[in-house]
């Protein structure tokens, strides 16, 4: 029988510092994240929760007018156990502006920002944003071991990406590391780096016809500019590296936990199992697995089939006129329509089970909660305390 994942148990126990919510887009991801930061917050965490989506329906949620790059608190939560949210958006280019003002001297960093291809890379750049999510998780779990007596935070929720991107991010390091140590970066970098006069010469002639069929084809201006950016980034190049290193090592240890969120659709569910591979093969620490808006009938007694039979049997009698007259009356009608409407909700029902529980079997091992289809959107902390509910099996 497969286990029920416990978030209570989860999100109480001060070991657990990292959750990362992952799944497709339109799965309630990014509401289940901003729900189980304010349940741990209300039982006593001190939690801050990053989102790396773009839509800001986290802000909404949360009950605030926008979400930035730095941290802030979310009112109205209970207090009484002594916890506190905050809550977060990750704007990709002002964490690396961050980065490079942290980590270079004031004249290094301010050629590197005012340089045109470092605007580029650092706002569109393919895997920019994933890396950055991995700065800045590593820069939240720097700030929350900065005093371990009285952390500003001891637990950080994580929202990715809505998409198979959101597990780019582990794959961030490794890029990282082809690309400095590619071929293409040590031609830029000149042969400033290179061996020996004899080497030197060698090297140099072959940079000299790299450069110039590159200047023919992107143009001279940005060549430089490419070439002035790498030179000037040199020095960072390891410690982009290591700081990688060091939360990549993050999200594999113990106080690390994966939820993999789904939907009771095929589409959703096909996703999921491939984020639950792909974190079985980085031996990534999957805590379960969340079937999110499962759609549940009040009266359950009652199938679709036989909704539609005593919807039927009642247009039967109002056409032969048993009814007392040609056509049917106001409160039958009302009765033959409510129950069409039961029918269509018990197929959605029984689908979403059958969904649901094929999923299910599928991962027997893996710990798993479905939390109910809520009546309507998730706008404010009263409806996010409902989800929390239902992620706690309430």
């Amino acid at each position: 029988m497969t286990p029920i994942l416990d978030i209570d148990a989860l999100i109480a126990d001060p070991l657990t510092r990292i959750v990362v919510c992952c799944g497709s887009g339109g799965v309630g991801k990014t509401t289940t994240a901003a729900a189980l930061g304010l349940r741990a917050a209300e039982s006593g965490r001190h939690v801050v929760v990053l989102t790396i989506d773009p839509a800001r329906r986290l802000a909404q949620s949360l009950g605030l007018t926008r979400l930035d790059n730095t941290p802030s608190p979310v009112e109205g939560i209970d207090l009484a156990r002594g916890g506190s949210l905050d809550a977060m958006m990750l704007d990709m280019k002002r964490t690396f502006d961050e980065v490079v003002q942290a980590h270079a001297t004031p004249e290094k960093a301010e050629q590197i920002l005012a340089n045109p291809f470092y605007q580029a890379v650092s706002s569109s750049f393919a895997g920019t944003q994933e890396y950055m999510a991995m700065e800045k998780l590593g820069q939240l779990r720097v700030e929350a071991d900065r005093d371990p007596e009285h952390p500003r935070w001891d637990l950080i929720v994580v929202d990715t990406p809505p998409s198979r991107s959101a597990l780019d991010f582990l794959d961030a390091p490794k890029r990282l590391g082809s690309f400095l140590d590619g071929r293409f970066i040590r031609l830029l970098a000149g042969p400033a780096k290179a061996g020996g006069r004899a080497y030197l010469k060698v090297f140099s002639a072959g940079v000299n016809i790299v450069t110039t069929t590159l200047a023919k084809v992107l143009g001279g201006q940005v060549l430089t500019d490419v070439q002035t950016f790498v030179a000037a980034l040199d020095t960072m190049f390891g410690g982009f590296r290591e700081r990688a290193d060091h939360t990549y090592a993050l999200l594999k240890d113990g106080g690390t936990a994966f939820l993999v969120v789904a939907s009771p659709e095929r589409d959703a569910l096909r996703e999921a199992a491939y984020f639950v591979d792909r974190l079985d093969e980085e031996d990534m620490p999957l805590a379960g697995l969340v079937v999110n808006r499962v759609y549940r009938l009040s009266a359950p007694g009652l199938s679709a089939a036989r909704a539609l039979s005593a919807a039927e049997e009642l247009a039967d009698e109002g056409d032969d006129g048993s009814s007392g007259g040609s056509s049917l009356s106001d409160s039958t009608a009302i009765t033959q329509g409510l129950l069409r409407l039961h029918a269509v909700q018990a197929e959605i029902a029984a689908r979403h089970q059958t969904m649901a529980k094929r999923f299910i079997a599928g991962y027997p091992d893996i710990p798993t909660v479905e939390v109910p289809a809520a009546s309507t959107d998730i706008h404010d902390l009263v409806g996010l305390r409902a989800v929390g509910e239902g992620l706690a099996g309430r």
